[in-house]
């Protein structure tokens, strides 16, 4: 007992020495000295949670160092390539339509379009897969999978194409193998539980993810279970999907519960997983919101709903975390981010160095350019073109950036876009309104 109150004693007099004797809390002079260059290394790792405004004018003398033009011809995956990053696409920038289709569906479509051989490869909300020949101008294919007790159930199709074969799953739980050459399903499984996720291709391995957050590795030839990973679940389901970013060596997952896992591609073994869910509410129904990841280089970006973060690729440390986030999918090139912000401002930032190269107000920069009254405009997609930045609206009108930061030109494309667009061959290809395939060149 005497113990007891010994123990009691103590802690109270060591509280009491704490707050008045101590001096930590009152005076800055009583902390003792820390090297500079670690509380630096702190500070980029900190950030206010007040939402980034600032207008960051560009240096006249800063000058980037982009990537080369490309001349793209297939766009296999829905976010182009398997990092999930875009590139700096050439394009004619002449504005008049080459060609139109007939209407390919008369059913709401998928966002996203591919493109293989010539081919445009779209889905609809009815599970139609379409496939479209730009040369021979005519549906070649037009294939459902599903029966009649589905019909009334609109179906969320995710797909990738590799070498004439369309590999889907759904949110039904189905998962199957198309060769739309061929018109013929290749094989096909039901796995119960809805697939969210897009998919990706690794060798002899399809990788996905449900609606549970398991990730599975599958065997592209006959769509047998090689692995399956169960992560954390969340028990209220939101609009964000589960995301896979691939590079040559490693797999990168972010699920709905803002974990980001780093696996190893050939063993299929976890590397690394940290957790960027920035909640207090540690609760497992609590909702993750954010974009699809992509890895360049030795970074990965990742854009919740309220952060940027610039992760390590190989250890998952961060590098820095920024107090914005992104309303549309980011771009990385070379060793430069550009996105836009919740609150409508497009910045360019050095990811080396964790510094914001510019920052601009989009509505601001319109308003003047067009000399009309500052407005809001809703944006649809991101993409760079010719050392330019292409900013797509949902009105069908585009924005063009110089890479410094300056407006250059605002226009309307001659057909009012409905999917995300691609560039394929100097052009800009996209479903219209009406369901028609458009190319603009």
């Amino acid at each position: 007992m005497k113990l007891f109150y010994c123990l009691i004693i103590l802690v109270l007099f060591q509280n009491c020495s704490f707050d008045k004797k101590s001096g930590i809390w009152k005076n800055e002079k009583a902390i003792p000295d820390v090297d500079k260059d670690y509380l630096k290394e702190l500070e980029t790792l900190s950030s206010s949670n007040k939402l980034f405004d600032k207008i960051i004018p560009v240096d006249r003398n800063f000058k980037f160092k982009l990537t080369s033009v490309v001349d793209n011809f297939d766009w296999n995956d829905i976010f182009f390539k398997k990092n999930n990053n875009l590139q700096n696409f050439k394009y004619n920038d002449l504005n008049r339509i080459l060609f139109k289709s007939k209407k390919l569906s008369r059913h709401s479509t998928s966002n996203f379009i591919m493109f293989e051989d010539g081919n445009v490869i779209l889905s609809d909300f009815i599970g139609n897969i379409i496939v479209f020949s730009i040369n021979q101008k005519k549906i070649i294919t037009k294939f459902n999978f599903y029966k009649k007790k589905h019909k009334k159930i609109n179906k969320l199709l995710n797909f990738i194409v590799e070498n004439n074969t369309i590999y889907v799953s759904d949110n039904l739980g189905y998962l199957y193998a198309l060769d739309y050459r061929n018109n013929k399903i290749l094989w096909a499984k039901n796995y119960k539980v809805p697939f969210r996720s897009n998919l990706k291709l690794f060798k002899n391995k399809l990788i996905a993810s449900n609606l549970n957050n398991s990730l599975f590795f599958f065997d592209k030839n006959n769509g047998n279970n090689l692995k399956l990973i169960p992560t954390e679940e969340t028990i209220v389901k939101n609009q964000f999907k589960n995301n896979l970013s691939l590079d040559e060596k490693t797999l990168f997952f972010l699920n709905t519960y803002g974990s980001l896992y780093s696996i190893d591609n050939e063993s299929m073994r976890i590397n690394w997983f940290i957790n960027l869910n920035q909640s207090l509410d540690l609760n497992p129904s609590n909702l993750f919101l954010g974009h699809p990841i992509i890895n360049e280089n030795e970074s990965i970006i990742v854009s919740s709903n309220q952060f940027t973060y610039i992760v390590n690729k190989l250890n998952g440390s961060i590098k820095y975390k920024k107090n914005f986030s992104s309303q549309i999918k980011p771009i990385m090139l070379n060793n430069y981010l550009f996105l836009i912000t919740k609150n409508n401002l497009l910045i360019a930032m050095d990811i080396q160095k964790g510094e914001i190269i510019y920052s601009t107000d989009i509505n601001q920069s319109v308003a003047e350019y067009l000399n009309i009254k500052k407005k809001k405009v809703k944006f649809k997609n991101l993409m760079i073109s010719n050392n330019k930045i292409l900013i797509f609206l949902e009105n069908s009108y585009v924005i063009k950036f110089s890479i410094m930061g300056n407006i250059e030109q605002v226009y309307k494309l001659p057909t009012k876009i409905n999917s995300f667009p691609i560039f394929i061959n100097s052009s800009m290809v996209f479903l219209n309104k009406k369901n028609k395939v458009s190319i603009i060149d």
